[in-house]
């Protein structure tokens, strides 16, 4: 029996998940989780062979939780799905140990292909993403400049796009008012813009925000 947690805020979307999966596998059950914190609970209490992750959830992303998700279960493959291009978010995910990316816009018979492949220990990204990231291996291309940032200074960057004040950030990711804003001062300096508008518009225009 293969058991799938997905995390997901979107109900219809989970339901359309688990019917992909079922053709796929004669003998699957699932788990559902709604919010970044309800997927913790689940990987804390129950074993899973796989979780299937949205980066974008209300509140901590799929991306934000992903350290801890490797800190309580270092063996459980994880494949995170995002409406996001990959090029914004695959290498940091892939980095931080996840299985694999798809974006939402993944046919059906990539969906399954992707899980097979995460369950028996293998890695999956797209025949394109693997093909750019070949490319700009050849070409030594420049990384994009948020790619220089450590995953909380890009938590904190996507959080500043979204409109969040560093008060408001630093209470939901439980940090004080000084450290978030030392991190915002390390993004200014690491991207050499000068403002938070700077910020803002750069994230949007590479798609970072939700």
């Amino acid at each position: 029996m293969i058991r799938v947690l997905i995390a997901d805020d979107h109900a219809v979307f989970r339901r359309g998940l688990k019917e992909t999966l079922k053709d796929a596998f004669t003998k699957v059950t699932f788990g559902e989780a709604k919010t970044a914190e309800e997927t913790l609970e689940c990987v804390r209490h129950r074993d899973w062979e796989i979780v299937i992750l949205d980066v974008s959830m209300p509140g901590k992303s799929g991306l934000d939780i992903l350290d801890e998700l490797k800190r309580l279960r270092p063996k459980l493959p994880i494949l995170l799905l995002s409406m996001h291009p990959e090029e914004q978010f695959a290498k940091r995910a892939l980095k931080a140990g996840a299985a694999g990316y798809l974006t939402k816009e993944s046919v059906p018979e990539e969906v399954r292909t992707a899980v097979q492949r995460v369950l028996t220990g293998g890695r999956y990204v797209s025949t394109t993403l693997a093909e750019k990231l070949a490319y700009d291996l050849r070409k030594g291309a420049d990384s994009p400049m948020h790619e220089l940032l450590s995953d909380r200074e890009f938590q904190v960057l996507r959080m500043i796009a979204s409109g969040k004040t560093v008060k408001q950030i630093a209470d939901e990711i439980a940090l004080s008012v000084k450290t978030v804003s030392t991190y915002r001062a390390r993004i200014l300096e690491k991207t050499g813009m000068n403002t938070t508008a700077e910020l803002i518009r750069y994230a949007l225009q590479s798609h970072l925000a939700d």
